[in-house]
């Protein structure tokens, strides 16, 4: 997969935009959402949201954007891939790999652990307990040997800068999987939400290699304050 080919739509930073520009969305109640992308998917994707369990169990935009990115242009590309998806909530992104996808290995979606039974119940809810796996991964803390073994190459992260003590736990676990493969692609959306939101960026840069991502959809989406990037290892 080509992860480093830039989009010809003028180059647009983050800290363009105003710190106010992004709001957090209004809270909603539990409910269940089916979709499709636009068509990308044959079948409806079937996503509960509760945030009775934190933030994680609502569908956020970037998870969107990068499922929708994922479907258009890699969908051909990840037979081989062993996926993971961090800060997953209710698992938009990797549900939506799995089901769109053809994957020969098992897909893992992961978060903190009261997020697990969010991730469950929408593995089951489309019925793709033969495919993925929910687990529970902390940032910061060492990955379990099941992780190690699996030795993660397609990695996935959605709207997962948002609370900035948690950058450097984010950061440790994206050195520890990059370490642990060195080849392996980070796929990573946010949404700017406050000017802190680029101290994790500039860290990132420091110590990976990011690049911007093409995408068709990118003068829509970066209007909104929303960027698509992939992580390498240097």
């Amino acid at each position: 997969m080509d992860s480093r080919s830039r989009s010809s739509s003028p180059e647009i930073s983050p800290l363009d935009f105003g710190e106010d520009l992004a709001p957090l969305p209004t809270y909603k109640a539990a409910a269940t959402t089916a979709l499709d992308f636009s068509g990308l998917l044959d079948e409806p994707l079937k996503l509960h949201e509760d945030l009775s369990s934190g933030c994680g169990g609502q569908l956020w935009p970037a998870g969107m954007v990068l499922a929708k990115h994922m479907l258009h242009h890699h969908r051909d590309k990840l037979q081989t891939a062993r996926v993971l998806e961090l800060g997953a909530g209710g698992g938009i992104v990797g549900l939506t790999i799995a089901k769109g996808c053809r994957i020969d290995q098992p897909l893992y979606i992961t978060d903190m652990i009261d997020m697990e039974p969010l991730m469950q119940h929408n593995i089951a809810l489309n019925e793709l307990d033969d495919r993925v796996r929910g687990r529970i991964l902390n940032w910061g803390e060492p990955l379990s040997q099941e992780i190690i073994d699996f030795k993660p190459d397609t990695i996935l992260a959605a709207d997962c800068v948002y609370f900035e003590p948690a950058f450097p736990l984010l950061l440790q676990t994206l050195k520890d999987l990059l370490t642990l493969t060195p080849t392996a692609t980070v796929f990573f959306c946010f949404k700017k939400r406050r000017r802190a939101d680029m101290q994790f960026l500039k860290s990132a840069r420091r110590a990976f290699r990011v690049t911007e991502l093409e995408d068709e959809d990118r003068p829509i989406f970066s209007r909104e304050g929303l960027f698509l990037y992939a992580i390498t290892a240097k």
